[in-house]
């Protein structure tokens, strides 16, 4: 039977090797406290706590078990957004900028994990957006014209190659060289176990209730105690009722996810290589891997977040949408049954790049919300530009991911 509700990294790592980490009492002082226990959140406590820096994290619930521990687990070499779509937005230097700067964050994220030793079943994965009916066709055309225009590489591939290396019958196809899978939550618990050895202090099930701020300081209240520092960073992903006057650059929505149970050897070599990735061009688009080289794990069938009491029901519906879907993509794979379905809320901003840095109304606060790409890297790259802003050395990319990148 399928398990509903439960990601496939969490419910299949051993509990007694899942480290625990105490509740914050009492009042302290620090450099900075970091509100999320996820990706972000434990990347950037290692980040701040690798340069020297004091720092304190909060989680509310456990460690990578929110938006991480549900993620599909890839670190991919440019945003999920078109080229073109951000070149509208931003312009065209803009544009290049921070394509450019995801790219780099996908390589140094992979060699961090390889450099720290973290053990997350990561391998490089080469990726692949691929366009199907004549409309996708021509908008993907177009938007490797638009990379090529702005100094970019844009490798398009034929439709041998996408039926040779990914299994698909599809007309065209973009290829990202610099994409890896891996277990995110996994690599979660290694960046936290990395900080803290670094002598950043975690803590979990310490929900922060309330944050004031002064001229100098910053005042976080938990349940328990009370911490004052010279900056928060708040990586929950979307503004909470903390900051709920942020909420108007988003929309709150829900991916959806399936991981098959094992596929037989003899269907396996009909579906691409294990060693790949595919993103089509739908809308919503879908993202499928492999995972352990005998399964397949689908994203997608996105929509608006609906209320709380429905979300059991829904997991169940888009499940069996998902694992249709996937059979239209691989026909091969028609009656293979799902052995696991759940769901993954994110924001979407405007443009689809994330939110990084600091906002005018918020003083001594920096925030990293809004990454809808489906990879683990704004999650990186986030951590980077944090740090950044705390020691005062920005790069010029930083401050296209400003809340204020719109006002220019």
């Amino acid at each position: 039977m399928p398990r509903y509700g439960k990601s496939p990294w969490i419910d299949r790592y051993p509990t007694s090797r899942v480290p625990v980490y105490p509740r914050q009492r009492g009042a302290a002082q620090t450099s900075v406290v970091i509100v999320g226990g996820g990706l972000t959140g434990c990347a950037t406590a290692y980040a701040f706590a690798a340069a020297g820096v004091d720092v304190i994290l909060f989680e509310a619930g456990r460690i990578g078990h929110g938006s991480t521990g549900s993620a599909i687990g890839w670190i991919a070499g440019e945003p999920g957004a078109a080229f073109m779509d951000v070149e509208k937005t931003l312009g065209r230097k803009l544009a290049r900028d921070t394509f450019r700067a995801w790219r780099r964050a996908a390589l140094d994220f992979r060699a961090l994990l390889r450099r720290i030793d973290i053990k997350c079943a990561l391998q490089p994965a080469g990726a692949a957006t691929v366009a199907v009916t004549p409309d996708e066709i021509a908008r993907l055309t177009r938007d490797l014209k638009a990379r090529r225009d702005a100094g970019l590489n844009a490798a398009a591939l034929n439709a041998r190659v996408i039926r040779s290396e990914f299994g698909l019958d599809a007309g065209a196809a973009s290829r990202d060289k610099d994409g890896a899978a891996f277990d995110p939550y996994r690599a979660c618990l290694g960046l936290a176990a990395a900080a803290r050895d670094r002598g950043a202090r975690l803590f979990e099930h310490t929900a922060v209730r309330r944050i004031t701020f002064g001229r100098r300081n910053v005042d976080i209240f938990t349940a328990h105690g009370q911490i004052r520092a010279a900056r928060v960073v708040i990586a929950t992903g979307v503004p909470t009722p903390l900051h709920q006057s942020l909420a108007r650059h988003f929309w709150f929505r829900t991916a959806y996810l399936a991981l098959t149970s094992p596929i037989p050897a003899k269907i396996r070599h009909l579906v691409g290589t294990r060693a790949s990735i595919v993103r089509d061009t739908a809308a919503p688009p879908h993202t499928v891997r492999w995972v352990q080289d005998e399964r397949l794990l689908i994203a997608g069938a996105d929509t608006l977040s609906g209320p709380p009491r429905t979300r059991d029901k829904t997991i169940v519906q888009r499940t069996g949408q998902l694992m249709y879907e996937l059979s239209t993509l691989y026909p091969d794979v028609s009656g293979i049954q799902p052995a696991y379905g759940w769901d993954a809320a994110y924001g979407r901003t405007n443009d689809g790049l994330p939110f990084i840095g600091p906002h005018r109304n918020h003083p001594h606060h920096l925030f990293a919300f809004g990454d809808s790409s489906t990879s683990a890297t704004g999650a990186y790259l986030a951590s980077r530009i944090l740090l950044r802003h705390h020691l005062g050395e920005l790069e010029p990319a930083d401050e296209h991911f400003a809340f204020t990148r719109y006002e220019r």
